[in-house]
């Protein structure tokens, strides 16, 4: 009863999450994220501006750690990670910002599943239509490293909009808005 009362205080329309830390909430989640995208775009470069061979370019981690980044772990992780903190921090955003926010979420859901996937796949050993390594449904398509830069774009660009939505809302949004994330609304007077 105690941990359903914590998780309360913090998650959900009234937790502390959607409320008073929603803004600082939002910017921890954006610099994970853009971690997230300079790792993989760090990867594209040592491949495409530097020549290395696909296995051994593994971003900036992949150098120091080269285990990890080929680990389905870390992967699913980051993309359970992801998905959770969508839903965590939903129920701060309203009106256009919160359709945006939804879109976001809707397709870190699939990109989810697809991790999801390429973790029971390593853990089984039973690849998905006899390939020699761990594929995804997309991934039958296309090429791995293309594969994640498409996902990741396709997840950050309604992500921002989102949070650029939610920082300028229209004054009946701003109404409904329960964080101190919100300048001045659109169309209200300074």
């Amino acid at each position: 009863m105690a941990n359903t009362v914590d998780a309360k205080r913090w998650t959900g329309p009234d937790g502390l999450l959607n409320t008073r830390y929603h803004k600082a909430a939002l910017l921890v989640f954006l610099l994970v994220v853009i971690a997230h995208w300079a790792e993989h775009l760090a990867q594209a470069a040592q491949i495409w501006v530097f020549g290395w061979p696909r296995p051994q370019a593994g971003g900036v981690l992949g150098l120091v750690f080269p285990w990890l980044v080929k680990s389905e772990w870390l992967h699913y992780g980051f993309a359970i990670v992801m998905l959770v903190a969508f839903v965590m921090l939903r129920h701060g955003f309203t009106g256009r910002a919160r359709t945006w926010w939804n879109v976001a979420l809707w397709i870190q859901v699939w990109h989810h599943f697809e991790h999801l996937l390429l973790l029971l796949q390593a853990v089984t050993g039973a690849y998905l239509m006899g390939n020699a390594v761990p594929t995804s449904i997309a991934q039958l398509i296309f090429p791995r490293v293309e594969l994640h830069l498409f996902y990741n774009a396709i997840v950050f660009v309604p992500m921002v909009v989102a949070m650029v939505l939610h920082r300028r809302p229209r004054t009946a949004e701003a109404e409904l808005m329960r964080c101190p994330c919100a300048r001045v609304p659109v169309g209200a007077s300074a």
